[in-house]
C-alpha cells in the first residue's frame, strides 16, 4: 500500500477545492433562500438538502448516472472536452461539493436570517440597494455563521467516503483519499497505516470543531 502522504495530500487538495466552490455556490443559494419568499423556495430548499438525508452511495449513484459515459452530462463532457470526472480526482471534488452544499447553504441562510430585519429596513430606507445591504449590513453581521459553514464544509469534504468511492473510485495515488486509504488498510490488515491516517483525520476534525466553537462564541465548561 502507498504511503499515507499521497492520500493526505489528495484529501486536502479535494477538500480545499470543494470548499472553495461550495463557499460561492452555497453562499449564493443561502442568500437567495434568506431573501426569497416565492413559490420555488421550498422546492429548491428541499432539493439542496436532499444529500443530507440520502445515503452517500445513492448520491454517488446519481452522479455516476449523470456523468458516466452514457449519462447526459457525461456524453456532453466527452464530446466537448474529451474528459470525464469518473475515476478521476476531479470526481472526488464534485462528490464533495454535492454532499457539502447543503451544509454551506443552510448555515449561510441561518446566519443571514438571524440578522435583525430592522437593520435591513433602515438601510433600504436610507437608499441602499440590495447589493449595498448585503455588503454593509448582512455580511458584517452574519460573517461568523458564514465562516462556520465554510469550516464545516471543509471538515465534511475531508471525510467524504461513499459518494467519492462511487464516482472517483479507490485508485492509490490518483483518487484514493484518506477515508478510502483507511478502509483499504483495514481490509489488508495494515493497522499501522490505518492508525496513522485515523490520527491525522481525527486531529483535523477536532481542530475544525474547536474553530467552529470559537466562531460561535462558545467555550467548554
Amino acid at each position: 500500500m502507498e504511503s499515507v502522504w499521497p492520500a493526505l495530500r489528495l484529501s486536502i487538495q479535494v477538500a480545499c477545492l470543494a470548499t472553495g466552490i461550495v463557499a460561492w455556490v452555497g453562499g449564493a443559494l443561502g442568500y437567495w433562500l434568506a431573501r426569497d419568499r416565492g413559490p420555488l423556495r421550498s422546492l429548491v430548499d428541499a432539493l439542496v438538502a436532499l444529500p443530507l438525508v440520502l445515503p452517500p452511495t445513492v448520491t454517488g449513484f446519481y452522479l455516476l448516472v449523470l456523468l458516466g459515459q452514457q449519462g447526459p452530462l457525461g456524453r456532453l463532457l466527452q464530446r466537448v472536452w474529451g474528459w470525464t470526472p469518473i475515476f478521476h480526482w476531479s470526481g472526488a471534488v464534485l462528490a464533495a461539493v454535492i454532499v457539502t452544499l447543503p451544509l454551506m447553504t443552510r448555515t449561510t441562510r441561518a446566519a443571514l436570517e438571524s440578522v435583525d430585519v430592522s437593520y435591513l429596513q433602515a438601510a433600504r430606507t436610507l437608499g441602499q440597494n440590495e447589493w449595498e445591504v448585503l455588503i454593509r449590513v448582512w455580511l458584517p453581521l452574519g460573517w461568523r455563521g458564514i465562516l462556520a459553514g465554510v469550516v464545516l464544509s471543509f471538515a465534511r469534504a475531508l471525510g467524504e467516503f461513499g459518494a467519492t468511492l462511487m464516482v472517483a473510485g479507490n485508485i492509490p495515488g490518483l483518487t484514493q483519499t484518506m477515508p478510502m486509504a483507511i478502509y483499504e488498510a483495514v481490509q489488508v490488515g495494515n493497522d499501522a497505516i490505518a492508525f496513522a491516517l485515523v490520527l491525522v483525520l481525527s486531529g483535523i476534525s477536532l481542530a475544525a470543531i474547536l474553530l467552529l466553537n470559537a466562531l460561535e462564541g462558545r467555550s467548554l465548561p
